[in-house]
């Protein structure tokens, strides 16, 4: 188990690099949901399933979602 806790933190830890170097934004909503859907597992195996559901409505539904649907936006008010 102990590998497979090493494994999930370094994808989280690749996740979160990619987030930060990706320059679209909706590339980057993307990937940020890809990294709350790790932190979840992660909070999972880490047995903190209180924290694993709130990442899951936080991290993987609201932020990517409000991150695209404010680039819609102001991609509609500049044309």
């Amino acid at each position: 188990m102990n590998v497979f806790r090493a494994v999930l933190l370094l994808m989280v830890g690749l996740a979160g690099t990619g987030v930060v170097l990706s320059r679209d934004p909706v590339q980057q909503a993307m990937a940020t949901g890809y990294l709350g859907l790790l932190l979840t597992v992660l909070f999972v195996v880490f047995q903190a399933p209180d924290v694993a559901l709130s990442q899951v409505v936080v991290g993987v539904v609201a932020l990517p979602l409000m991150i695209v649907l404010t680039v819609a936006r102001v991609r509609r008010s500049r044309k």
